[in-house]
């Protein structure tokens, strides 16, 4: 990746930071953009002090003017090679327990969120001969997945987003995949254990692991595998495909 330039949405932990951190370290010039400015900046400090070269970005992906503006001004300051959609939240509940606000929510992030962010960026890749999107889906979006109605939601339509932005832009040279993992194991499954079962973390962990068949969740850094393979010119003929990366979920289970 030397030489290219990156951007990383809700780059700050999680997926995303393994993200911004793989490719920063191979060369990329990463744009870490978080609704949390400090944890943005604290991101990308990490990343320095490991030998790679990063900026911080304060933006809530769901609001598309600060979106704009924020994009512009990366685009002001280097031509952008790769986009890569990982902001997103989640959300717990049968439709029969989702409110509307809720819903909403989630579709504001989750879908409308990288909307705003592919609609940013295309032209400038069409002006500047090309480049990678990048989004991130999961495997609700083609199992069903118990109380995760709205969840599941999004991320079919980041599959579905996906497949069309591949297909629209393949005479321009933009390359558009996703990713659809299994469980992962980030702060947020940690913070979620602790709040719903407080006492009973590690026997809950397990349990949440065996759901995957090879026996474990998956790191971080094994999700950003596959984004840098993906966003990288050695996957030039690959585009409109979805890859689950999820230990043998979608296909060896029982």
């Amino acid at each position: 990746m030397d030489g290219k330039a990156a951007i990383v949405t809700g780059g700050a932990s999680g997926i995303g930071l393994a993200i911004a951190h793989r490719f920063a370290m191979s060369g990329a010039s990463v744009h870490v953009l978080d609704i949390h400015g400090s944890e943005s900046e604290a991101a990308t400090r990490k990343i320095a002090e490991a030998g790679g070269q990063a900026h911080a970005y304060e933006c809530d992906v769901s609001r598309q003017e600060q979106v704009k503006v924020v994009l512009e001004a990366i685009f002001g300051r280097e031509r952008v090679h790769i986009l890569v959609n990982n902001a997103g939240i989640a959300h717990i509940g049968k439709v029969g327990d989702t409110t509307e606000e809720d819903f909403d929510k989630v579709f504001r992030v989750n879908v409308k969120g990288l909307y705003n962010c592919m609609l940013a960026t295309v032209e400038h890749m069409k002006m500047q001969g090309g480049g990678v999107i990048l989004n991130l889906a999961s495997i609700a979006a083609w199992a069903g997945l118990a109380d995760r109605f709205a969840y599941s939601m999004s991320k079919g339509a980041v599959v579905a987003m996906t497949n069309s932005v591949a297909r629209d832009y393949l005479a321009d040279n933009i390359r558009c995949n996703s990713i659809s993992p299994a469980r992962v194991h980030t702060p947020f499954v940690d913070g979620y254990l602790r709040k719903n079962y407080p006492g009973r973390e590690q026997e809950m962990f397990d349990k949440l692991s065996r759901t995957q068949p090879i026996g474990r969740m998956a790191e971080p850094h094994e999700i950003a595998a596959l984004a840098l393979f993906l966003c990288s010119d050695e996957a030039a003929f690959i585009t409109g495909t979805d890859y689950a990366i999820d230990g043998g979920f979608l296909n060896l289970r029982g």
